[in-house]
């Protein structure tokens, strides 16, 4: 006899909104490996931040949808092989299938020895844009769960500080819950302009959303002694 569990009804009724969401339908129509290209989509259509001839790093980027999204608009009219206008450096834990012009470096970018390799891949060059779709595997517990959300959002925002071009911008996934008003008062002290933004593409049943930090404001030198 099967039991009917409530985890089983859960997974089910996930499995229905997927199979009927209408930016799944269309991700697989236009070529796209996931929903969430929609959502960058989005973010750039609104304010504008990905342009041909650009250096732009995509942290957290399995299942490569963003990056997808990324060479699409860096050359928008197409580009021949090796011809990409522009630089995509895609970073991730996971194995990343290949995608044409985008240079894939896999480890943690919790890990100094992971940022050494993506710093010795930009050879020193500023970067123009630094998407981060990182979230942490999730525990349930919200005070844990919370926790590491914000140092991911902290490590992209202290990385996109120290290596973005004066009108550079970050955009950074974050969550409504216990630490987001902490985060966007970071993105405050960090950045000249701040804009949260809830992509239509995000679902409304997700706490999801989106930080964008515009012009990195120059931090002081701390104090010796």
């Amino acid at each position: 006899m099967k039991v009917r569990t409530k985890s089983k009804k859960v997974n089910k009724a996930w499995l229905n909104d997927h199979v009927n969401d209408p930016y799944v339908k269309r991700a697989q129509q236009e070529g796209y490996r996931a929903r969430a290209a929609y959502k960058l989509a989005e973010i750039d259509d609104a304010l504008g931040l990905i342009r041909p001839g650009q250096v732009v790093v995509d942290l957290g980027a399995v299942p490569g949808a963003w990056s997808q999204v990324v060479r699409r608009r860096l050359a928008p009219a197409g580009a021949a092989a090796g011809a990409l206008p522009g630089t995509l450096i895609a970073l991730d834990l996971l194995a990343f299938e290949p995608i044409e012009g985008v240079t894939f470096i896999q480890g943690d970018f919790r890990e100094e020895e992971v940022v050494h390799r993506l710093e010795a891949e930009l050879g020193g060059r500023p970067v123009d844009l630094v998407l981060s779709d990182m979230a942490p595997n999730l525990s349930g517990i919200e005070s844990s769960d919370a926790a590491r959300i914000s140092h991911l959002v902290e490590l992209a925002v202290e990385f996109a500080c120290a290596h973005l071009k004066p009108q550079g911008a970050l955009v950074a996934k974050s969550f409504h819950g216990s630490g987001y008003s902490q985060q966007v008062k970071l993105f405050k002290e960090r950045f000249r302009v701040v804009k949260p933004i809830k992509p239509k593409a995000s679902r409304d049943k997700s706490a999801e959303t989106f930080l964008v930090g515009i012009g990195p404001k120059k931090t002081p030198p701390v104090p010796a002694g």
